[in-house]
């Protein structure tokens, strides 16, 4: 089990966040180093506030379901593809397609910050408070529904410059801002659709 070097648990990858016309919001964690390997999974909160996890596995559905709060934990077969720029998450009953740009100016900072930097819990507890005045919903620090802390040290940024999302089989229209916030745990994604690289710390207590 991978754990970082202050204690706890780290995971490594991209969070990509984005809304639709039809109000569907969608955060989806594609992790490529975890405790439990690889694995991506998919939060969902539909229009009407009911939250959705899709979970990989019944490890994944616990650990997350425990940490974040959801109305429905469901444990589904979970597939990614990644083609260049282009990403399709499949995890029924949702179905993702979009389409990664570049840079805005915010991607081209985090880059330029050294990664000891990045991960430092200072440099992290910093930008929380940046963050809280120029991207509503977004906290890079904060305490976890079942105890503990977490931190998120974003590294990248690259905007999502078009996707198509289908849930349940029905097409759920533009892509648009995540608004409002989703609220499965203490901070949101960055209003505008975006896939971030990001290195998490769960920490007991």
């Amino acid at each position: 089990m991978r754990a970082s070097k202050g204690g706890g648990l780290r995971f490594e990858g991209w969070i990509a966040g984005l809304g639709t016309a039809a109000g569907l919001r969608v955060v989806v964690g594609h992790w490529t180093s975890s405790p439990w390997g690889p694995f991506t999974d998919v939060m969902v909160e539909q229009p009407d506030g009911h939250r959705v996890l899709l979970a990989p596995t019944p490890t994944v559905a616990a650990f997350v379901g425990g940490i974040y709060q959801f109305d429905d934990v469901r444990t589904v077969g979970v597939s990614v593809t990644v083609d260049g720029p282009r990403w399709q998450i499949v995890a029924p009953p949702i179905e993702v397609t979009c389409d990664v740009g570049g840079r805005p100016a915010l991607g081209l900072l985090l880059r330029a910050v050294p990664h000891w930097v990045a991960t430092s819990p200072r440099w992290i507890t910093t930008i929380d408070r940046v963050a809280r005045r120029v991207l509503p919903g977004v906290r890079t620090r904060g305490r976890a529904d079942a105890g503990g802390e977490e931190l998120y040290a974003a590294l990248d940024l690259h905007r999502i410059a078009s996707a198509r999302v289908v849930w349940g089989g029905v097409d759920q229209g533009e892509l648009a801002p995540v608004t409002p916030p989703v609220r499965f745990g203490f901070g949101s994604t960055p209003p505008t659709p975006s896939l971030v690289r990001v290195i998490t710390l769960v920490r007991p207590g």
